[in-house]
């Protein structure tokens, strides 16, 4: 393995279910040892209108993944001519991802059935629950996330426990910062939270975006 494609993302990556969809969240910083290899890394991805996945482990890895899974759920959506469920997301991730991807992963979205999301290990085992979170700085954000979360949550909740959580993670893990990702899904699709209102919420709980 050459040093560029050790380079792991370290990272917090979460996900929360709401009342009417889910949240999707990350840090945006990639190290490479103790290296701070990259400052604005994406880890929060679209897959289709309904279905996102956060990454943290091996960059190119996870880029792979993406492009095959946005291409499954294409696919998949041309043929029956309906989107992919989340639940059925899930199970492809956690069946290609037995083939060797060092990566741990989150997949979430909304559906006919309403919003789910999944951890995804490398072994291809995966869990659904109502908050979760993957990666070098999961154990703080989970502390956040235990003291923060309550069913039949709003969005704007969601967002603000999101927020929450991967600064509680940024303080503490030196994998964990530059930047933040959130995205939201619900019956009306895939959004992207801008970077300004997550600063604007960022500076109403107290503390200044991570730059």
């Amino acid at each position: 393995m050459t040093a560029e494609d050790a380079l792991k993302t370290g990272t917090t990556t979460i996900g929360i279910k709401l009342k009417d969809g889910v949240i999707l969240a990350s840090d945006q910083r990639a190290t490479m040892g103790n290296l701070i290899a990259h400052s604005h890394v994406q880890k929060v991805y679209q897959l289709a209108d309904n279905i996102g996945m956060t990454i943290a482990g091996v960059v190119g890895d996870a880029q792979l993944m993406v492009r095959f899974m946005q291409s499954e759920i294409s696919i998949y959506s041309m043929k029956k001519g309906a989107p992919m469920s989340v639940t059925a997301a899930a199970t492809l991730v956690a069946s290609v991802i037995r083939q060797g991807f060092y990566l741990g992963l989150i997949v979430g979205g909304y559906d006919k059935t309403g919003g789910h999301v999944f951890s995804i290990d490398g072994a291809g085992g995966y869990i659904e629950d109502n908050y979760m979170s993957v990666g070098s700085g999961s154990v703080f954000a989970l502390g956040s996330l235990e003291g923060n979360f309550k069913e039949g949550m709003s969005k704007d909740e969601g967002i603000d426990v999101a927020i929450a959580a991967l600064n509680s993670a940024r303080r503490r893990d030196n994998c964990t910062g530059d930047g933040m990702l959130v995205s939201y899904i619900g019956p009306y699709g895939y959004e992207e939270i801008p970077v300004e209102e997550i600063k604007s919420r960022c500076e109403a709980m107290g503390f200044a975006f991570p730059n």
